[in-house]
């Protein structure tokens, strides 16, 4: 029996795909971009390899795209044909896939569980939970899992460094802000290519309102995120949100153009990097040019997508006040999806999904009061359309945004009061900003800065 680089039994035996295996594990847990060409090697030298087909499938669902769920069935048909020859812990990564294309993907987390219930140390199950819990929205669950197998990692583990990396994420989206600062810097001690546990980090800072730190923390620390596929946009992303909340707007849009938007993708990550930190340049009065063009052009084409809500609401973004039939043909299919929903997926467009899309709309439309009142339905199942804090924090500052522009005054305080909450007791300089603009408005011999609904 031959075992892979954390000590697993795999079915493999030649050396060389042994090595190309070992290679694509640890370019998921440090989102290496080389990660498909060793796993398309796996497969050229190894095709009866059934978890190499499982991963090759359950990593095309990660894209949350829909044309690309055909091939993840292929993947599943491949990996099935060997099932007889894969190993127990093996086979669970298959019934994880069907599971997924069964549209229960919270199932296959739960069949990764089952992976490290009896193999703990098993980083590629571990990195897959985490992975899919955060699609989910599961911050909870994402920071349980992880304190069950840390103890079962010994120093020399070779995935204990990403482990820590996905620990302190954890810790922050659950509001254990110093544990996770912590947690990040050790993980990128012991895995200096670890980029998530990096980005972890410059969560922390965001959250903490403390963007020099933030800036401080990622400036020298390129190639720690220079290996990453299109994850590395979003590293860059955070960066320029950083500079974006220390009021230097030129040096955010400089950033999008060269490294967030360097590539003109329609990757729903990469869209949602770009339409989010353009919204927020326009919220503070920043002209963006004709930047929305594009994204617009692209997000038209993905408006029947309807794999993630959190997709969906990003491409909506790019739609409202620029293409208006696409728009309203979107929001229209969410709540289709919603009506009547029969995969997990469709349940969460149906809560947040068609709240949200509504309040996005009537926001591009300049109905501010029927936008806060849509967008404040949603923010109690906001979390359920999955991202992190900071990525859902830009639907918190449309809300916001939208109930000044609607003289919803008293209401406006309690959000910001629940974001400074959320955030650990701190304000960044968006909140201490429309504080100011609410005192503006409260105090009638003082020009106001809120604009009219």
């Amino acid at each position: 029996m031959t075992h892979d680089i954390f000590g697993q039994d795999t079915s493999l035996t030649a050396g060389a795909a042994l090595n190309d295996w070992n290679a694509v594990q640890l370019g998921i847990l440090s989102h290496s971009a080389s990660t498909a060409q060793h796993l398309a090697a796996v497969l050229q030298s190894a095709p009866r390899f059934a978890l190499g087909h499982a991963i090759k499938g359950l990593s095309l669902l990660m894209l949350g795209r829909s044309e690309l769920i055909p091939s993840a069935r292929e993947a599943l048909r491949d990996a099935r044909a060997c099932y007889e020859t894969a190993l127990p812990r093996e086979r669970k990564y298959i019934d994880a896939l069907g599971s997924w294309l069964q549209g229960q993907p919270s199932r296959a987390v739960s069949q990764m569980e089952e992976v490290l219930a009896r193999w703990p140390q098993d980083s590629l199950a571990m990195k897959l939970s985490h992975g899919i819990r955060f699609i989910l929205g599961d911050a909870k669950g994402m920071r349980g899992s992880l304190e069950r197998v840390l103890p079962t990692y010994a120093p020399d583990h070779p995935g204990r460094g990403y482990l820590l990396g996905c620990h302190a994420f954890a810790l922050e989206e659950t509001g254990e802000y110093e544990r996770a600062a912590t947690a990040g810097r050790q993980a990128l001690w012991t895995a200096p290519d670890d980029a998530w546990g990096l980005h972890a980090v410059a969560h922390v800072h965001d959250m903490t309102g403390n963007a020099r730190a933030g800036l401080e923390w990622l400036e020298g620390r390129e190639g720690a995120w220079a290996h990453c596929n299109n994850f590395r946009y979003h590293v860059w992303w955070h960066k320029a949100l950083m500079y974006l909340d220390l009021g230097q707007m030129d040096q955010a849009l400089a950033l999008y153009d060269t490294k967030v938007r360097s590539d003109k993708t329609d990757d729903y990550r990469d869209i949602s990097n770009a339409t989010s930190l353009l919204m927020r340049l326009e919220l503070e009065g920043v002209s963006v040019g004709d930047r929305w063009e594009e994204l617009a052009e692209l997000c038209a084409q993905r408006t029947e997508d309807g794999s993630l809500v959190f997709a969906d609401l990003h491409y909506l973004m790019a739609l409202v006040g620029h293409r208006p039939e696409e728009a309203h043909r979107l929001v229209q299919r969410i709540h289709s999806d919603g009506r009547s929903p029969q995969t997990e997926a469709q349940t969460r467009m149906a809560s947040p999904g068609c709240a949200a899309a509504d309040g996005l709309e009537a926001f591009g439309e300049g109905n501010y009061a029927a936008a806060f009142a849509h967008l404040c339905a949603a923010r109690p199942t906001m979390q359920l359309a999955g991202g992190s804090h900071a990525q859902r924090d830009v639907f918190e500052r449309i809300t916001i945004d939208a109930g000044l522009r609607a003289g919803r005054l008293n209401e406006i305080e309690t959000l910001l009061d629940d974001r400074r909450r959320l955030r650990g007791g701190t304000e960044d300089n968006y909140s201490l900003a429309r504080r100011e603009l609410i005192a503006e408005a409260r105090n009638p011999s003082a020009p106001t800065s809120v604009p009219a609904e």
